[in-house]
């Protein structure tokens, strides 16, 4: 359990609002729901931003072998003891 809830679209300002919840459906498209990480980086836009840099630069690289990413994935969250 985290200790700040996430960001809620509709208490940001418009255009905060607006790309909170792109970010969320297209997290939702993704993962199948919104996932915490998301929703707590969602409180600082530019974070948010960085965090979407990441996850598409990471999905869209090509050089090292898909099962390969996900092996390293899967290890690193063991690791870290991350749930997903």
């Amino acid at each position: 359990m985290a200790r700040i809830e996430g960001a809620d679209p509709g208490k940001q300002g418009f255009f905060r609002g607006m790309f909170t919840r792109i970010i969320y459906s297209m997290t939702k498209r993704k993962v199948g729901r919104v996932v915490m990480p998301v929703r707590i980086a969602a409180h600082h836009t530019k974070l948010l931003w960085g965090y979407g840099q990441m996850e598409q630069s990471l999905f869209g690289s090509r050089l090292v072998d898909e099962r390969l990413k996900n092996l390293a994935e899967v290890r690193v969250a063991t690791l870290v003891g991350c749930p997903f």
